[in-house]
């Protein structure tokens, strides 16, 4: 609870996103926790993650027991199909709501850690299996999943998914000096829990005091995905004629059929001796452009991502795809 920006007196089977923070407020690990028991733990981090949390974890004497797992995600509309052809345990919604792990059986396997949840934003699991069982997981799952039209996808393609949900990616997004409160994340930081959790005293004097800067998604509107460059990272944003930023991830999204990046903008400073507070109305009365390979592409700035457009539009791809499927059937 120390370690945690947020709350993790949970019951048990229960998964928490969280940040642990420096004492700047800055992210240090950005991981999930999920509670096995009332004193043991299982923490969720990034691969790119693992030395800095094995740094973080030694200055702050925490004993913990690393273990072998190979993750899994199983992603889309019929992924509770799959999975429940392969257990014992019903997958539905009423039986296995969403941020929630159980430890079961898969296709024989047991000791599989199953959470419902995804890092896309899209329906799903992850399986954490012992590794010596994830060839056998891997081609059951695989097996099943055929008459469901299952497919590969790799780490790329769910790092490039998670960003029209407009999901920060520590070590690309995030850093050691990104505070919770710069990127969306004060939801995930409990003031009140009653613990004096590291880096808490740098986030209650920036809440009182405003942000400077704030992590933004940007929608090319004026792109051509076919004749122009595309967006990697780095691309120069200016509002109004003015540098404000710089993007730090993109990606074609297949959802809005565009490009979208997501970067830190920061009102100008104008010479004064404290720094200008972002405001929404910097965004929401602001002209944005991106700079690509010299050429100005208009953006539209956005503070929260476009949930109910990628849901109307997901669902009646869904539906598409499911009448299609039941066709061929």
């Amino acid at each position: 609870s120390r370690l945690c920006a947020n709350d993790l007196d949970v019951p048990v089977g229960h998964i928490v996103h969280t940040g642990m923070l420096n004492e700047r407020g800055g992210y240090e690990n950005d991981c999930s926790v999920v509670r096995l028991s009332k004193n043991s733990f299982f923490i969720i981090s990034p691969t790119d993650q693992q030395l800095q949390l094995e740094d973080y974890f030694f200055l702050n004497k925490i004993w913990k027991n690393k273990m072998c797992f190979t993750a899994l995600n199983l992603i889309g509309p019929r992924a509770m199909d799959v999975l429940s052809e392969l257990s014992y345990v019903p997958m539905t919604p009423e039986h296995f709501p969403s941020l929630f792990c159980k430890e079961m059986s898969v296709g024989y396997a047991n000791g599989i850690r199953v959470m419902s949840m995804t890092h896309t934003g899209e329906p799903g699991f992850m399986l954490y299996i012992p590794i010596e069982y994830a060839l056998h997981v891997y081609n059951e799952i695989m097996s099943v999943g055929q008459k469901y039209g299952i497919r590969n996808s790799g780490y790329y393609a769910l790092r490039s998914l998670r960003i029209e949900k407009f999901f920060a990616f520590w070590g690309q997004d995030l850093d050691s000096f990104t505070t919770p409160l710069e990127c969306g994340r004060e939801f995930r930081v409990k003031f009140d829990k009653g613990t004096e959790f590291i880096g808490r005293a740098s986030l209650m004097k920036q809440r009182q005091e405003g942000v400077t800067r704030r992590f933004i998604m940007f929608v090319l509107e004026d792109h051509d995905t076919e004749l122009d460059l595309w967006p990697w990272w780095g691309e120069p944003i200016y509002r109004n004629g003015e540098l404000v930023g710089a993007t730090s991830s993109s990606a074609y999204s297949y959802t809005l059929e565009r490009h979208i990046c997501l970067g830190f903008v920061q009102p100008p400073q104008t010479g004064l001796a404290r720094p200008v507070v972002f405001t929404p109305d910097f965004i929401n009365n602001g002209d944005f452009e991106l700079i690509l390979g010299g050429q100005r592409f208009h953006a539209k700035a956005k503070l929260y991502p476009f949930s109910s457009l990628f849901a109307q539009q997901r669902r009646r791809k869904n539906d598409m795809e499911l009448s299609n499927f039941q066709g061929k059937e």
